[in-house]
């Protein structure tokens, strides 16, 4: 399938959302379609027109934003008041603000978690969940990805992630980081930053990526999106529990829902969706078998524009 041509803006405004936060957020394609909420990676990772592509501009009614701290976002990379239930709580403020009933959720990656503590929060107003690249935060999930796991199959890619950290603080990667991101020297944050992005840049393809590993370098971008997931994986994504997202399905178990997943999925390994899908069988799931991570690649954008094209008629 191809991509859709991308949507035109037909409206873009500053949310603010907190006596701190203000949030981006535009909406493109057809004012009068079918809602749907696009929300991003990361956490950190801001939005790019190339998602709207996605979706069927002359059908779909397109919302997206920057989440706290990061794109067009203010303030920038702050860390102040930003936590998963912030964000849920974000996410209800911009439906009620554009005096929207109910709409379609989408997220992959991290949009994945937020999809699902969003969903399982406000369960009435979702129509239809998309979930692609399920992260649900647990720390067997975070211990694989920056401790030990997927180093062992980018073990080059590992050893550049590694060179920030002094040699006696790697037994906890998490923590060492942390230290550096919130660093009151702007050098070694940005040193830390970049090494952090461009491992996740080196791993989110089945064939790496070389434009895609320089754009992770950009110090901006690094910095935002860093600090932001360091300070939610620190936290344990400030749920109650490691397995929070599986043990509240039920909540959400009669809402149309496709996990779409490649097998190949170095940074959330492909045991997530599945996991997901047997606690939730009413869940359509899909095992992408030539993809990694990344919602370009070509059997994950099939099956994603397959079920936005689908889910238009619910």
């Amino acid at each position: 399938m191809n991509l859709y041509p991308t949507a035109e803006l037909f409206n873009s405004f500053q949310l603010p959302v907190s006596d701190r936060h203000s949030l981006y957020v535009e909406e493109s394609g057809n004012r009068n379609g079918k809602p749907v909420i696009f929300l991003h990676g990361g956490p950190g990772g801001g939005i790019d027109p190339s998602y709207r592509q996605y979706f069927n501009p002359e059908k779909w009614r397109i919302i997206m934003f920057d989440q706290r701290g990061c794109g067009k976002s203010t303030p920038f990379a702050d860390l102040n008041q930003n936590t998963t239930w912030d964000l849920v709580e974000d996410i209800e403020k911009i439906r009620k603000h554009l005096c929207v009933e109910s709409w379609v959720v989408f997220g992959g990656s991290w949009g994945s978690t937020l999809s699902l503590a969003y969903s399982q929060s406000h369960p009435t107003v979702c129509k239809a969940l998309i979930l692609r690249g399920i992260f649900l935060l647990r720390k067997k999930e975070i211990r694989w990805f920056y401790q030990e796991g997927a180093s062992k199959i980018f073990p080059d890619a590992w050893e550049n992630f590694l060179k920030p950290i002094p040699v006696d603080k790697q037994d906890n990667l998490l923590k060492a980081y942390y230290e550096l991101l919130t660093h009151e020297d702007s050098s070694k944050r940005i040193e830390a930053a970049k090494a952090w992005s461009v491992w996740e840049g080196s791993t989110v393809k089945l064939i790496q990526n070389k434009a895609l590993m320089e754009h992770s370098s950009d110090a901006q971008f690094a910095e935002a999106f860093s600090r932001i997931e360091c300070h939610y994986f620190t936290n344990n994504g400030w749920f109650d529990t490691d397995n929070y997202l599986i043990e509240n399905v039920d909540k959400i178990r009669h809402i149309p829902a496709v996990i779409v997943h490649g097998r190949y999925d170095v940074v959330c390994p492909v045991e997530n969706a599945w996991e997901l899908h047997k606690a939730w069988p009413e869940s359509d799931l899909h095992i992408i078998p030539d993809s990694g991570h990344a919602m370009s690649e070509e059997g994950i954008k099939n099956k994603l524009i397959e079920y936005t094209d689908k889910f238009l008629k619910l």
